[in-house]
């Protein structure tokens, strides 16, 4: 199966999305009736919706969105990982068949240590006693926290989103460079190739900008860890879901024909653990 691995839904409310840009063209309803036809002409068989507020009310409406979706083969919703009562969460939860991982925005968090939080630690824990992934959403100077997390828990699916958001726009690759082949080195540690043209300058960004980042990834993690997403409809900041697909497309002419179709869904069939109509629970 064919996959875009990270996109979102939403009915905008500015209340719920304050970080939503004022005067975007994310300012708006966006939901599976529009995406569908976007991932057709991509070739693409569906995607896995992933959580852009942290209440696990968006986790139920996301899950109620897959449920009259076809296109929607899973979803990584959000649960206080910090709660006593998290277990109570993804018990809930992960009752879905499709309800596949979870997400909290690190990113925005200011303590740069803050997943080696005893309390988000053992919320972590939880999640492998009911199979589910864990995806990291960081900021590079996170990258540090990222590899201990990982390597804490080796026997937990982690998946880094957005390639640790790297300062594109700037061309400057270290520290990150380094700390990503260090991140690699986990087994455990997958990728999403995703969400680098809100990270390049918006208006004027070239493909020549990305290939020493894709260079970087594709050594560091191989055909093996590698998953395109969209961050549709997030990358309609800096460009239309056909540029960001053919952005990598074109990258990846230079893989086998099997190691493209693990890039663009039989790694992220595999991690998330979907199948063509039904997903059942990773092992």
């Amino acid at each position: 199966m064919r996959l875009d691995s990270h996109q979102h839904f939403w009915s905008y409310d500015a209340q719920q999305y304050p970080w939503i840009p004022k005067g975007s063209p994310l300012q708006g309803d966006w939901l599976p009736n529009d995406l569908a036809p976007l991932l057709a002409r991509a070739g693409l068989d569906g995607c896995m919706a992933v959580q852009a507020r942290q209440t696990v009310e968006e986790s139920r409406w996301l899950l109620t969105l897959a449920d009259h979706a076809p296109i929607v083969k899973g979803v990584v919703g959000w649960v206080d990982l910090r709660s006593d009562k998290v277990e109570e969460q993804l018990a809930e939860l992960s009752q879905h068949p499709k309800f596949v991982g979870v997400r909290h925005v690190v990113q925005d968090e200011p303590d740069v240590n803050f997943m080696l939080r005893p309390e988000f630690l053992l919320g972590i824990s939880s999640l492998r006693q009911f199979k589910l992934t864990y995806d990291i959403l960081i900021y590079p100077k996170q990258l540090p926290a990222a590899i201990e997390l990982v390597k804490r828990f080796p026997e937990q699916p982690f998946v880094l989103d957005h390639i640790a958001k790297p300062f594109i726009k700037d061309g400057i690759m270290s520290p990150w460079r380094d700390q990503i082949r260090e991140l690699a080195k986990a087994k455990n540690a997958f990728c999403k190739v995703s969400g680098m043209v809100t990270e390049a300058r918006h208006t004027n960004w070239k493909p020549g900008d990305f290939k020493p980042y894709l260079d970087t990834i594709f050594e560091a993690f191989g055909e093996d860890r590698l998953m395109f997403g969209s961050d549709w409809p997030v990358c309609l900041l800096a460009g239309s879901y056909e540029r960001v697909f053919a952005l990598v497309d074109d990258y990846t002419r230079q893989l086998t024909r099997e190691a493209r179709a693990k890039f663009f869904g039989g790694n992220a069939t595999r991690f998330y653990g979907v199948q063509s109509e039904q997903r059942s629970r990773q092992n």
